[in-house]
């Protein structure tokens, strides 16, 4: 695991939600509203990685670009450094832009195909009048250089990298304008397993350089566990359990938590772990249970949990976790 000491808060989250509404009227259907974030709160350090996972549809990515503001929360606040940024006009919020940059999951449909390497590198530089055009240039490869990309592939199209040089090329390209908040969208689940290890263990390296601070939105929990200070657990719109990483794989408090962990394959054949395997599907972010999200597939829940939200409190030293019985 990363070993990256968190300083002050660079980001605190505090009851973000991102609802969208479907129209109604056609052919009679109602309006209906998806709850994709919906109400979730914390924090992160200088220099700190919070690795924030869940199954698919929990609302992981739609939470990373609400933060980023490429979406615009339906309520709650967003600051960084202090600053809040979540109701800022488009004019107000360029400033910050620079500061928050996003490494997306797909590195190939991400980049320009009409653009070379080096201009999408040196774009951001171009956006925020970091330099001037030689300056930009120099910086462009030297940013190559830092990213393991030779300075002759400045010249290269998209189209002829690698798929783990495009990542490359998008992280380059993300470190253009010096931000200190980076959100890594499934950054390595579209590589190769052994290309994901050295993606992984470049933006450990960038972080010691550079002082980075990662939110890494991602499902592969062994690639979370390597990567990350603390992790928040996502279910249905809702953060369930944050805690530190080696404290949450260790003792997970929260039944979901528990499941996620069991889920995960044994490298060792010969080890049989006692699975808690989850029944039922997830249910509709348009309709979620009443009280604990969880309830409908949770092996230990009561009546209590059918009927009563659980809040997210400190069970332990830095240990949250929304659940009733824990």
């Amino acid at each position: 695991m990363a070993a990256q000491a968190a300083n002050s808060k660079l980001l605190e989250v505090s009851g973000l939600t991102r609802h969208f509404h479907l129209g109604g009227g056609f052919l009679g259907r109602k309006a209906e509203t998806v709850y994709a974030v919906d109400g979730i709160s914390f924090d992160l350090g200088e220099g700190e990685t919070l690795g924030l996972v869940g199954e698919s549809g929990c609302g992981k990515s739609t939470a990373g670009k609400t933060i980023l503001r490429l979406l615009t929360p339906t309520s709650g606040t967003i600051k960084l450094r202090g600053r809040d940024i979540s109701a800022l006009a488009k004019a107000e919020l360029r400033p910050f832009r620079r500061d928050m940059q996003v490494i997306f999951q797909d590195p190939y449909s991400s980049l320009n195909p009409q653009m070379t390497a080096g201009d999408i590198v040196a774009e951001p530089m171009l956006n925020f009048a970091i330099a001037g055009a030689s300056d930009r240039r120099r910086r462009a490869a030297e940013l190559f250089q830092r990213v393991g990309l030779r300075q002759e592939a400045m010249a290269k199209y998209p189209h002829e990298f690698s798929g783990g040089q495009r990542q490359r090329l998008g992280i380059a390209r993300a470190l253009a304008s010096g931000p200190s908040l980076i959100v890594c969208d499934e950054p390595v689940s579209a590589l190769d397993v052994s290309v994901q290890a050295q993606i992984i263990n470049l933006l450990i390296d960038l972080q010691r350089q550079m002082g980075l601070s990662y939110l890494f939105i991602a499902h592969d929990l062994a690639v979370v566990q390597h990567i990350s200070q603390r992790v928040a657990v996502m279910y249905l719109g809702k953060i369930v359990e944050i805690a530190q990483t080696d404290a949450l794989f260790a003792e997970p408090l929260h039944p979901y938590t528990e499941a996620l962990l069991a889920s995960v394959p044994a490298p060792d054949p010969r080890v049989k772990k006692s699975r808690k395997l989850l029944t039922g599907d997830v249910p509709s972010p348009i309709r979620p249970p009443p009280g604990c999200r969880f309830h409908t597939r949770c092996p230990y829940a009561e009546a209590r949990c059918k009927v009563e939200e659980p809040v997210l409190e400190a069970k332990r030293d830095g240990h949250l976790v929304a659940c009733h019985l824990r």
